[in-house]
């Protein structure tokens, strides 16, 4: 059974691919079933493979589908090392042009990042409150020092799950309105890598909102970050503990 796996961040540069076509032993895996076997057929990646997730046309997949052959299939590496080096198909993932779901709200692009543009699109006339939050690149974390910050993202399903942030927000808090811009690429030292705006009849609603996206978005978006520093590199994702991105 041939499969076509797409593969990210650490996962990618461990085997020097950003795509693998892979023949599995059988027919129709699960996930469990067909990690076992990538990580036994690549024992290099095979702790990267292990901490993953697998999607399925662009959804986390429980552990009990069955994949089949015509299936849109991705690896999900959580926290992933890098080895400081770049290949060319890595490269050529990191240069998607600018994306955006239809109703406007969420974006991913290479192009630098607008408070405003985003705010913008939550201000409404009958919101009395309207929260932005701005993630840029940090240059010290302790003793080590970030020269820049380069992102990557599995942007159909990024920009899905990005909706889905909102569409959670509209159930918990009715009536809050949410856009989400994320910068892909390089980005330099205080340069702007996220914009999250939420606006509400109501303020309380839009801190608790507001929160509530950048912590989801950290834990349920695919997209990464690789710290580049003076004297070497990792990649950066999940970082807030166990990995479950189907967790509620």
């Amino acid at each position: 059974m041939k499969l076509t796996i797409q593969l990210f961040a650490g996962i990618a540069e461990r085997l020097g691919t950003s795509q693998l076509e892979y023949e599995y032993p059988g027919t129709d895996p699960t996930p469990v079933q067909l990690k076992e076997n990538l990580g036994v057929a690549y024992p290099e990646a095979a702790a990267l493979i292990r901490v993953s997730f697998l999607a399925v046309n662009q959804q986390y997949a429980p552990a009990d589908i069955l994949i089949k052959a015509q299936d849109e299939i991705a690896l999900i590496p959580p926290v992933s090392g890098g080895d400081g080096t770049d290949s060319s198909d890595h490269e050529h993932r990191s240069s998607y042009p600018e994306h955006r779901t239809d109703d406007g709200l969420f974006l991913i692009t290479q192009s630098p990042l607008s408070v405003e543009a985003t705010t913008g699109l939550v201000i409404t006339a009958n919101h009395g409150a309207a929260l932005t939050f701005v993630g840029t690149t940090r240059e010290m974390t302790g003793e080590q020092r970030t020269v820049y910050l380069e992102y990557e993202a599995y942007v159909p399903m990024a920009l899905s799950q990005m909706a889905r942030i909102g569409s959670e927000i509209s159930e918990r808090w009715p009536g809050v309105r949410c856009a989400i811009s994320h910068r892909i690429g390089k980005v330099d030292v205080a340069e702007i890598s996220v914009v999250i705006a939420v606006s509400s009849p109501h303020r309380n609603d839009c801190y608790d909102a507001s929160r509530y996206a950048i912590e989801r978005l950290k834990q349920t978006v695919p997209i990464w970050k690789k710290e580049i520093w003076e004297d070497g590199s990792e990649w950066k994702g999940h970082q807030l503990g166990p990995w479950n991105p189907m967790d509620n």
